[in-house]
């Protein structure tokens, strides 16, 4: 063992974070418009893995960084999940069940082709789709079998040689699927904002009144057309806060919010659109943008915070992450929104302390319910079904907890407990899960490649990985674009998931600047996960290999 080797082997705290530090600043380069991103942390750790042989962390970093991961991603993608299960789910993991199921007939006839072991080709398949739970599985089939050391081996090496390309190339169709297909990510953001986060780009108007109107604000605010929030008031000299039971007369001026067709819709049922714009008289009515930091408030309909009968305040917006959101009385507040209320001025200090209003908050976890959450999950992945010819599946420390961290998600709380946790930190758990695991497994695999690639033909193993991985890619772009017309930026983040691969999903909502491809990755992993596991164990029992 060379002096550097046993020097960061005895600090891997040092390896860890020299390597997230190089991954970082190698990712910020770019060339001819393309960057790594965070997905850099994975090849600096496969360089140092090859350059410093015998260096690698332990396997307890990259597991916690996986478990983070897919649970954050898990909670806070829950409620789209479930939605798009009634409506477009069915469309996308129809696709990733097609692929996945394509890319099992193609391992078969390149086992015939490449003449691998079964053992290798199995490897090979959740390499090529970087699924490491699949291989795990396939590890653990080979040792209840009590096959020999070189058929244990075999799997991880052709794992190792071809889970590389299996995370380069959807990097690279990333960043060139805008040029291929002729679509903005930006376009898409606009288009699906509304579908999957609950709100669309929003504009405010003045509307002047042309006649008495029978029905209240409560009523107006939801036409049949049309879904808006009323803010301002202003009747003759005096300009007061909009309540549900407001009447509005001939001669009001309104301010009115919401997406763009629907306040000019509302404005041809109340009257018409003016250029005035109503100015508050700060001394009695004002407007805050506050943080929701108070759980009590959370995941309950707007309409039972009684904002309007016992605060005369109005939320026009809400800020989740980069997107505003115009809220309606069905509409939950999340910790870590930024609600902009409308109240009287005295009003204000209740307000806050209602919604909390703290940015501290709103950067701690509930370490209860977030330890409770995670552990229900690596129970739920530790249940074992065994499966014909003494095969065993579970969703292990992957699947589990992000299926248990969808669910959690979608149900929002128990009792006074809130399964979410606020927006910021749960970014913040993602980005370190994706670091941990990243740089863990880039080592490891490094290291693998360094010290066993004279084992095997690998030209043979990267071009069947080449050719399964690039089959999967294309299958999945071309038919989600071209046939089913799935938005690029969800397509890409399906992409994602159907490799169950968080350095693509990261690597796409940078390159997107937005949250939809969390949308069509939180949509497909979970099949794509049970579904891998399950046909690595296809491959290994009856792939053509010997």
């Amino acid at each position: 063992m060379s002096v550097l080797t046993h020097f960061l082997q005895e600090r891997p705290l040092l390896l860890l974070f020299g390597v997230a530090a190089l991954g970082y600043l190698l990712g910020q380069l770019r060339v001819v418009g393309f960057s790594l991103g965070v997905a850099a942390v994975l090849f600096a750790g496969l360089f140092v893995g090859a350059a410093v042989r015998g260096v690698e962390l332990p396997d307890f970093v990259p597991q916690l960084g996986l478990v983070l991961f897919v649970y954050t991603v898990g909670l806070a993608s829950g409620p789209g999940f479930f939605a798009s299960l009634r409506r477009r789910g069915l469309r996308e993991n129809g696709l990733a069940l097609a692929v996945i199921t394509g890319t099992l007939g193609l391992t078969f006839v390149l086992g015939q082709w490449l003449n691998l072991s079964r053992p290798a080709l199995s490897g090979l398949f959740a390499g090529a789709l970087t699924n490491t739970p699949a291989l795990a599985a396939t590890v653990e089939a080979l040792k209840s079998a009590h096959a020999s050391p070189t058929a244990l081996a075999a799997p991880v090496l052709t794992y190792s040689l071809a889970y590389p390309l299996g995370v380069l190339f959807p990097l690279l169709a990333v960043t060139m699927a805008e040029r291929i297909f002729g679509a903005s990510y930006a376009s898409d953001l606009a288009s699906r904002a509304n579908a999957a986060f609950g709100g669309a780009p929003i504009i405010n108007i003045t509307v002047l009144v042309d006649r008495d109107l029978p029905s209240d604000a409560h009523a107006l605010r939801h036409g049949d057309n049309y879904a808006v929030v009323f803010s301002r008031l202003r009747r003759g000299e005096a300009t007061s806060v909009v309540r549900d039971d407001t009447h509005f007369l001939a001669g009001d001026l309104v301010t009115v919010i919401g997406a763009r067709s629907d306040v000019l819709a509302a404005a041809e049922v109340m009257g018409r659109m003016t250029a005035e714009h109503l100015e508050l008289d700060r001394s009695t009515i004002t407007y805050r943008r506050m943080f929701v930091s108070n759980p009590a408030v959370t995941r309950r309909p707007l309409r039972t915070l009684g904002l309007s009968d016992t605060y005369s305040a109005v939320i026009t917006r809400v800020r989740r992450g980069d997107v505003d959101l115009t809220p309606d009385d069905d509409f939950e507040l999340l910790l870590g929104d930024r609600a902009r209320v409308v109240a009287p001025m005295d009003r204000v200090p209740a307000l806050e302390r209602l919604l909390g209003d703290s940015a501290r908050r709103i950067a701690e976890v509930d370490v209860i319910t977030f330890g409770f959450g995670i552990a229900l999950g690596l129970l739920v992945g530790a249940i074992s079904v065994p499966l014909p010819g003494g095969a065993h599946f579970s969703l292990g420390i992957a699947g589990g907890p992000l299926l248990v961290g969808l669910i959690l998600g979608r149900v929002g709380r128990t009792g006074s407990r809130v399964w979410s946790q606020p927006y910021g930190a749960n970014m913040t758990l993602r980005q370190l899960g994706v670091v941990l695991f990243l740089a863990g497994v880039g080592l490891k695999s490094g290291g693998t490649l360094s010290t066993t690639v004279g084992q095997i033909a690998p030209s043979k193993v990267i071009l069947g990985g080449m050719a399964i991985t690039v089959f999967s890619i294309g299958a999945t772009l071309t038919v989600g674009r071209r046939l089913l017309k799935i938005p690029l930026s969800v397509l890409i983040g399906t992409l994602a998931g159907i490799q169950t691969q968080p350095a693509v999903l990261a690597f796409a909502v940078e390159k997107t600047e937005n949250d939809l491809p969390n949308v069509g990755y939180a949509t497909v992993f979970p099949l794509a996960m049970i579904a891998k596991i399950l046909f690595a164990q296809i491959v290994l029992q009856w792939g053509a290999g010997p």
